[in-house]
């Protein structure tokens, strides 16, 4: 019974292999080479990517004192650990700890919260490989400076 179970399993694998095509094998029009058959090369151009053309710094016009982020993180996060350590059981060394890890994660969310807020962006202008010039605003530039080739994904600018 198990001897007729295994060759029927392989003789089904053998059909399903037999079917299988192989890429570069096909003459041209095969999977690697997105069906131009120009010596092997893929001359597609990328939908979506471009050359840097202009960077500009937008201020936000919004100001905070320096330490504001830090100083309210800190406290937030000072009083939510030490609940959640009070609440779950813990000793009062274990909630003097918790306190002091929540003030720490908190000061260090709350000064970037207070740097994404008060901070620059960039308008970067991209001119596509299809001809069309598109502007794109974000935070930060990631290593991205003016003719350098970049790709937009989702609203975003990044390097190719």
């Amino acid at each position: 019974m198990k001897i007729q179970l295994i060759a029927a399993g392989a003789i089904a694998s053998l059909a399903l292999a037999g079917c299988a095509t192989s890429p570069g094998y096909s003459g041209g029009g095969g999977y690697n080479n997105g069906g131009y058959s120009s010596g092997g090369y893929n001359n597609a151009r990328c939908a979506d990517c471009g050359i840097v053309t202009r960077i500009d710094t937008v201020a936000s016009g919004r100001t905070a004192p320096s330490a504001t982020g830090a100083i309210l993180g800190g406290i937030v996060g000072a009083v939510a650990g030490h609940e959640i350590s009070s609440h779950t059981g813990g000793s009062k060394g274990n909630q003097n700890i918790s306190a002091a890890a929540g003030a720490a994660a908190g000061a260090l969310a709350g000064n970037k919260i207070q740097q994404n807020v008060t901070g620059d962006s960039y308008d970067i202008q991209v001119r596509m490989d299809d001809g069309r010039v598109i502007m794109v605003n974000q935070k930060d530039l990631g290593g991205i400076r003016e003719n350098t080739y970049v790709r937009v994904v989702n609203g975003r600018v990044v390097l190719r």
